[in-house]
């Protein structure tokens, strides 16, 4: 048993107790030898933790009493998992449903080169169970697009090929405790979400790791139970500002002659489009992630 590398399955909650409940009973199955799970919530006020404490007594569950942001979150998780011996850590949405052997599979590719320091696996919508949600992630820096590959389109083998990829999703977020050592956690000023997870692998990239995406890992996604799922104003706010903070701090001085015409046309596109189907309050909320970001980076 000690042959396997312990695991720490982190999982981040605020007022999902329902969607909570079912991944862990899901979790719980996986066939990996050694794992432990660790429940962090972020205040609830829906009963989660009494619901945890009932259904699953055993499991660690630590409360921050308010939300910290799915970064910070998380973090107190990660601390927590690697002050008791974690090899690694996988960080898991509190809406997902997994294969059994989900963890096995990444875990196999994850020990097989050392210079592997962050995996995610393959991920569907869960209510479209052969559509993709994610198959590796894109991070174009002539463009400032920070994007999911495959993202709904039906699997048809496409993507069936393990290798390396731009960014992990953090819905699903396999790190070393080396690479956590190397170049700390998810950065708070993505707070309260969006964006972190790019930013957290692109650190450990350009320190020499390699980001794995893992296909015969398999998850199902009940898809942003954090923003109401869609294209919701939040999100539109959250992510405008938050990947021009990524692409500031990232991207070379070559590419900011291509950076702004490109987020010119797409924001044209994107209002037009919002226009037409009478969404206003998202146009509103682009403009406001336009403004919050300036603020912040100038």
């Amino acid at each position: 048993m000690n042959d396997f590398p312990l695991v720490y399955c982190v999982i981040l909650n605020l007022n999902g107790r329902a969607l909570l409940l079912e991944t862990l009973d899901s979790v719980l199955k996986m066939t990996y030898p050694r794992f432990e799970v660790l429940v962090v919530d972020n205040g609830s006020t829906d009963g989660s933790q009494d619901a945890v404490r009932t259904s699953y007594p055993n499991l660690v569950l630590i409360e921050n009493g308010t939300n910290l942001g799915f970064g910070e979150g998380n973090n107190v998780g990660i601390r927590y998992a690697v002050e008791h011996g974690a090899e690694w850590v996988i960080l898991l949405n509190n809406d997902i449903a997994v294969e059994p052997a989900m963890l096995t599979e990444m875990m196999n590719v994850a020990i097989s080169n050392p210079n592997i320091g962050i995996l995610s696996p393959k991920i569907y919508f869960f209510s479209e169970p052969d559509t993709f949600w994610y198959a590796g992630g894109k991070i174009n820096f002539l463009t400032g697009i920070i994007s999911h590959r495959g993202i709904r389109e039906q699997d048809k083998g496409q993507y069936d090929a393990s290798g390396e990829t731009e960014y992990a999703t953090g819905c699903a977020f396999l790190v070393k405790r080396e690479v956590i050592q190397t170049v700390g956690m998810f950065d708070p000023v993505y707070f309260p979400a969006y964006t972190e997870d790019a930013d957290w692998t692109e650190r450990a990239r350009r320190a020499g790791y390699s980001i794995m995406y893992v296909p015969k890992a398999r998850m199902w996604h009940k898809v942003s139970s954090f923003s109401g799922g869609g294209m919701t104003p939040l999100k539109t706010q959250l992510k405008v500002e938050h990947n021009l903070i990524f692409f500031k701090r990232y991207a070379a001085w070559y590419h900011w002659l291509t950076i702004p015409l490109c987020i010119g046309a797409a924001t044209l596109r994107f209002v037009l489009q919002q226009i037409l189907k009478g969404n206003f309050r998202i146009i509103t909320a682009l403009f406001r992630g336009f403004m919050k970001a300036f603020k912040k980076l100038f």
